[in-house]
């Protein structure tokens, strides 16, 4: 069994470069495999390996400066969701493309997950889902609302444009492990809502603390990684994926006439043509043969 740590931190390093290398080296050197983004605003990512080799990992990115409060999430996983080891700079760990967000100034009010089902339960209340489409498409909290944005760069456009629904109303704001509500939260504050709270630790600390019976989740909840989903108790899902598109499909959707491993399904065969499908099948064919491995949902 394998351990899959999700993590993020915002703290300010002044020139994120040379820590790529070091923390590259050390995750490859303990066999872990996953993502990491480094940005002048913080780390950002999901890794998967043996205990001992997320423990070194974990242990390094504490001794980076500012981030020795580093708080992960943890899940198991049979197999290996990740085919390599990347770390990437990125301009921010989460793309907002609000120059002005900063969650290390204010963020919205941490609710546990034991006390998530009162605070969204309460009239006065209106719960938004802060994460893209295709991931509200598999599984959300009971009466939240769906922003329908493509990616999280668009949820600034989408508040503005909606904001008046919500006068008068508490926020209360989650997403799969937090770091987009760290963002989303700031974002609602500097637009003058007074009362906006955010899941803390998000769907994933959710799902594994609050027991089935008295959970108000519905579905399966998207994750970055190959596992594709997952479902309370941070069991795995029924999800797998589309690799041209990257969408989630139920066992269901792959039975349809449009499903073609690797190549399309039926949200996609209209995006792509027929040159496009022909480097999928060939694709496909080394992933067949074991040349390559099929992509996690967070990779390219």
């Amino acid at each position: 069994m394998l351990t899959v740590a999700a993590l993020y931190h915002f703290t300010r390093f002044e020139d994120p470069a040379p820590l790529k290398g070091p923390l590259a080296r050390i995750a490859c050197a303990n066999g872990v495999r996953g993502t990491l983004l480094l940005a002048p605003e913080g780390i950002n990512g999901t890794i998967a390996g043996t205990r001992d080799g997320i423990d070194a990992v974990l242990a390094h990115i504490r001794a980076l400066p500012g981030c020795e409060g580093l708080d992960w999430k943890e899940s198991p996983a049979e197999v290996m969701p990740f085919g390599k080891m990347k770390v990437r700079l990125k301009r921010e760990i989460v793309t907002m493309g609000q120059p002005d967000v900063d969650p290390r100034a204010a963020v919205g009010h941490y609710v546990e997950p034991a006390d998530w089902n009162a605070l969204i339960s309460a009239p006065d209340v209106a719960v938004i889902d802060t994460r893209n489409d295709y991931e509200i498409g598999i599984g959300t909290f009971a009466g939240a609302v769906d922003p329908g944005t493509r990616s999280f760069r668009d949820f600034p456009a989408w508040w503005q444009a909606n904001r008046d629904r919500f006068a008068g109303k508490r926020v209360a704001m989650f997403c799969t492990g937090g770091i987009r509500c760290e963002k989303s939260t700031n974002y609602l504050l500097s637009q003058g809502v007074e009362d906006v709270f955010h899941l803390k630790g998000g769907i994933l600390k959710y799902l594994e603390e609050v027991p089935q019976q008295d959970s108000l989740w519905q579905g399966d909840c998207f994750v970055f990684d190959g596992r594709v989903s997952l479902t309370h108790g941070l069991q795995p899902g029924r999800h797998g994926l589309c690799h041209a598109c990257r969408r989630p499909l139920a066992p269901e959707d792959r039975e349809r006439p449009e499903y073609e491993e690797g190549v399309s399904c039926h949200r996609c065969l209209s995006e792509y043509d027929d040159a496009d499908r022909a480097r999928f099948r060939e694709r496909q064919r080394q992933v067949a043969r074991g040349e390559l491995f099929a992509r996690p949902a967070n990779e390219s």
